[in-house]
């Protein structure tokens, strides 16, 4: 039985793309994640939505309970997740409000719990393919049939935050091949993998961060533009996508 997980926020919270919603308190082992889960299905598809930052978007990236966020969506019976996030271009090619399927992460966060094998049992997690590839080859493919600009097979790096890059960081992370830029990559598709969930992210570019020398450095209220321009674009996205995910489920190993 197929039930979707999606993490995002920005119009994907918005109880009108569900049908029957209805919201859901969970607990964890872990404290309380980001927000409640608004249920709900989309295609026949069952369909709970966590607001990573909160249903306000108060939760600062390094204040993310990503273990509570992961543990309250397995324990809900979440199959899939799909997550929606904003990230800064560090490719010339990537403008702003394409879309992106990132395959590799880099971490560069310093103070996340990035496990749920801490304590008394030492499990080594294979991280070669971090991102569900059935995912996101189905995320491309309907991208194309619904003629959104997107790139796939792209590296995230994830930085700690909130601040944003220095152009001495940007520059580097150009070098070491990294293609966007964003705060909640990791530990998020890693613990997923932990919990052996599909997991798959689109990602909205929302500016060049600060490397680029023709372009104003990025800012909150330039990111918080180009997503209210752009996010139906991702809700299109799921809308399709959604009931579509069954057939691809033997594809991937999880």
């Amino acid at each position: 039985m197929i039930k979707v997980g999606i993490i995002g926020g920005s119009g994907l919270d918005n109880p009108d793309i569900l049908k029957n919603p209805s919201q859901v308190t969970m607990e964890t082992p872990y404290g309380a994640p980001s927000s409640d889960l608004t249920c709900g299905q989309i295609g026949g598809v069952d369909v709970a939505i966590l607001a990573r930052h909160g249903r306000k978007h108060d939760i600062a990236p390094s204040q993310v309970n990503f273990r509570a966020n992961i543990h309250a969506l397995e324990a809900h019976g979440c199959t899939h997740i799909l997550a929606s996030t904003a990230v800064g271009s560090l490719r010339e090619a990537i403008a702003p409000g394409h879309l992106v399927f990132p395959s590799q992460f880099i971490d560069f966060t310093r103070k996340r719990e990035t496990t749920f094998f801490d304590q008394n049992e030492v499990v080594h997690t294979p991280m070669a393919e971090p991102f569900c590839p059935s995912l996101r080859s189905l995320f491309a493919a309907s991208a194309t049939e619904l003629d959104l600009v997107h790139h796939s097979d792209k590296t995230v790096v994830t930085i700690e935050g909130p601040r944003f890059s220095s152009k001495a960081e940007s520059h580097m992370f150009r070098s070491w091949n990294a293609d966007i830029i964003n705060m909640s990559a990791t530990p998020e598709v890693n613990l997923a993998r932990e919990k052996k969930i599909h997991y798959a992210s689109v990602a909205m570019s929302t500016d060049y961060d600060c490397w680029r020398e023709s372009e104003e450095s990025v800012t909150w209220e330039m990111i918080m533009e180009v997503m209210t321009q752009n996010v139906d674009k991702v809700i299109r996205l799921f809308l399709d996508v959604i009931p579509k995910i069954e057939r691809y489920d033997d594809v991937c190993n999880g």
